[in-house]
């Protein structure tokens, strides 16, 4: 079969138009009372979240499921073939059921059912079809039904699918905002990974203390400086008073700036030309936020201080860099 590249963008652009219109649709079903009574349903839920669905309407549960579970809803998915077979096992009497079957009659959803209902779980169908088996045995039934799907034939998921896949992200965002879970909670289910450094990671744990720390007296030249900044290879040296608190900071783009004005480097002070009111962070910050505050006032080095405005440590920009917050 020949076609033309106008043609292709065509059936794209269609798959879209289509789903957008779908989605529409799925906006009116969340204004429903159905919504709110699964949301609730979820929120009182003492175990966990158990997410069924055969062929594709299972792939996006899988997905649900871990959508759940990452942002404060504890939930797994368990396969219907596998849980007929044994799995079911895994469910408890404290357990909430969500079922996805577009047709609302998957039979290996449907041989479950009694089971389900035996164990006195609660159960959210997730259907296209209100009238359907499944949705009539729900607690509460949350509709996906769709005009049209997007394949021409109209026999693959496609607008029913995407359908489906908002509306958990749908209801696993209204759960984690009902449940107030913050950024710290998601980091603990996300340690690994960039993910995990960005949310979790505090300046103390990359910052440069102790010998690594650059620091000088006021009295000190601001070559004696450049030797210490050099040493200690920050791009920049803490300036402290003899009871270690902090008077101002000298970086490499100071030096620029002294050259230019032609400042004498071997006899002038470096408490003559540092940053008197220079940002500052705690060491319990999380680096994340250290980056935010680095990139917003334009820097590529901060000092940690401690409530003292004493120094305790400092980064730059290639510590984030090799920590993978940037």
């Amino acid at each position: 079969m020949s076609h033309t590249a106008q043609q292709l963008i065509q059936w794209g652009r269609d798959v879209v138009d289509i789903e957008n219109s779908a989605l529409e649709q799925l906006h009116k079903h969340i204004d429903s009372s159905d919504f709110v009574q699964a949301c609730e349903l979820c929120l009182k839920t003492k175990g966990k979240v158990i997410v069924m669905g055969m062929g594709k309407s299972g792939h996006i549960g899988n997905k649900i499921a871990a959508t759940l579970a990452s942002t404060g809803t504890p939930a797994f998915f368990v396969h219907p073939g596998e849980a007929a077979h044994g799995d079911l096992g895994m469910l408890s009497d404290k357990d909430l059921v969500i079922a996805i079957s577009n047709s609302g009659e998957a039979h290996e959803i449907q041989t479950l059912m009694p089971v389900i209902k035996r164990m006195g779980l609660s159960l959210i169908a997730i259907t296209g079809r209100p009238e359907s088996s499944l949705a009539q045995l729900a607690d509460v039934h949350l509709s996906i039904a769709v005009g049209e799907e997007a394949c021409p034939l109209g026999l693959a998921p496609t607008t029913s699918t995407t359908a489906t896949l908002v509306l958990g992200d749908a209801l696993a965002v209204a759960l984690l905002q009902a449940r107030g879970f913050t950024a710290d909670d998601f980091a603990l289910s996300h340690p690994g990974g960039s993910l995990g450094r960005k949310l979790l990671l505090k300046v103390s744990d990359i910052m440069h203390k102790g010998d690594a720390l650059p620091t000088v007296s006021p009295q000190h030249t601001i070559a004696e400086a450049l030797l210490e900044i050099s040493a200690k290879g920050l791009g920049m040296t803490a300036v402290v008073d003899d009871n270690q608190v902090l008077l101002g900071l000298f970086t490499d783009g100071d030096l620029r700036r002294v050259i230019d004005a032609g400042v004498d480097l071997r006899e002038s002070r470096i408490d003559q030309v540092m940053t008197a009111n220079c940002v500052t962070l705690e060491q319990d910050v999380l680096a994340a936020e250290a980056l935010k505050i680095m990139e917003q006032h334009n820097i590529n080095g901060i000092l940690l201080v401690d409530a003292e405005k004493r120094p305790v440590g400092a980064l730059n920009m290639l510590d984030l860099v090799r920590a993978g917050v940037l």
